[in-house]
């Protein structure tokens, strides 16, 4: 390793270890995830965001009484709920959650593992949860579940940094040249359908072909890697202007983590609504505690928080 190299990695080291002894983190480092508390139990906290920090696995991963495979857009639900459905059901001490893209759960479902980095975690879940859509369209093709339950709503909305800098009124102005998007990508996203289709309303194919197209070329429209937690900190980290995110994340980064964003309407005419639904696992390890966890979600206290959070209530099924 050439001499000034190692100087500058000594440097850094010591710039990293001193912002860890002190806790003296810059503001845009703040807005890293996982913001949510870790799980009860103690142990030996080792992370220092962005590194060797997991902010899509939550709880106990080792012999879980409960694995539950929940759509990303409600890591900041899970503590809450999980704690909840403990004290309802004391039993179970034990609970393993996994909050990455629907898709890319599905994925995991049908390969037997998850691979991070390093490390392979083989988890099989005993509720899978994704959109109404999704969960009908599994049990169509791979009869997957053995009991389906519709818990949740929501609708779509434009986050954008705080004062709204770019004047942003609406999904057209995703399609300008100076504004730069974050936008899920459609190729593991079920949120990238949705925004896709109220582009479409909003603005016919010429807009969604100069969003999902013309400015993913020129790289001002930007596709998220992982999922659509990534969106609030292209903002708040100044890579995007406008990110087309589900009302509750931007509620979230606004009122709740009190973050530097604010929420741009959608028009109900140009809107999609997504339903939430939790699917037992026909082949669950913990059939009884699948069964127990659906019971759950079924009541005022599950309800309640899922509306602390900025959800609305399950939609009644199209006829």
């Amino acid at each position: 390793m050439r001499a000034s190299l190692r100087r500058r990695l000594a440097r850094l080291t010591a710039v990293a270890s001193l912002l860890c002894t002190t806790g003296a983190v810059s503001r845009a480092q703040s807005y890293l995830p996982p913001w949510g508390p870790p799980p009860p139990g103690g142990g030996v906290t080792f992370a220092v965001p962005p590194f060797d920090e997991i902010a899509d696995l939550y709880g106990d991963v080792v012999d879980p009484q409960l694995t539950i495979f929940c759509g990303g857009n409600q890591f900041m639900v899970v503590p809450d709920l999980v704690a909840a459905f403990k004290r309802a059901y004391p039993r179970y001490t034990r609970v393993f959650v996994e909050t990455l893209p629907p898709g890319k759960l599905a994925s995991q479902i049908e390969s037997g593992a998850l691979i991070m980095g390093s490390l392979r975690i083989d988890a099989k879940p005993d509720v899978y949860t994704a959109g109404r859509a999704q969960i009908g369209e599994l049990q169509r093709q791979k009869r997957w579940f053995a009991g389906t339950y519709d818990y949740a709503a929501n609708e779509l909305a434009i986050m954008v940094r705080a004062g709204n800098p770019r004047r942003i009124k609406g999904l057209a102005d995703l399609g300008r040249r100076d504004v730069r998007v974050s936008m899920p990508n459609p190729a593991f996203e079920g949120i990238a359908r949705q925004i896709v289709a109220a582009l479409r309303k909003a603005g016919g194919e010429s807009l969604e072909r100069t969003v999902m197209q013309t400015k993913v070329a020129d790289k001002s429209t930007i596709l998220t890697e992982i999922h659509h937690r990534q969106s609030p900190l292209n903002i708040l980290e100044g890579r995007a202007d406008a990110a087309p995110v589900w009302s509750t994340e931007s509620y979230f980064q606004e009122h709740v983590l009190h973050f530097p964003v604010q929420t741009v309407p959608i028009p109900a005419a140009q809107n999609a609504r997504a339903t939430y639904t939790a699917g037992v696992l026909a082949a669950a390890p913990h059939p009884q505690a699948a069964r127990d966890f659906l019971a759950f979600l079924a009541t005022a206290e599950a309800r309640a928080i899922y509306r602390r959070y900025g959800f609305a209530p399950p939609s009644p099924p199209s006829r």
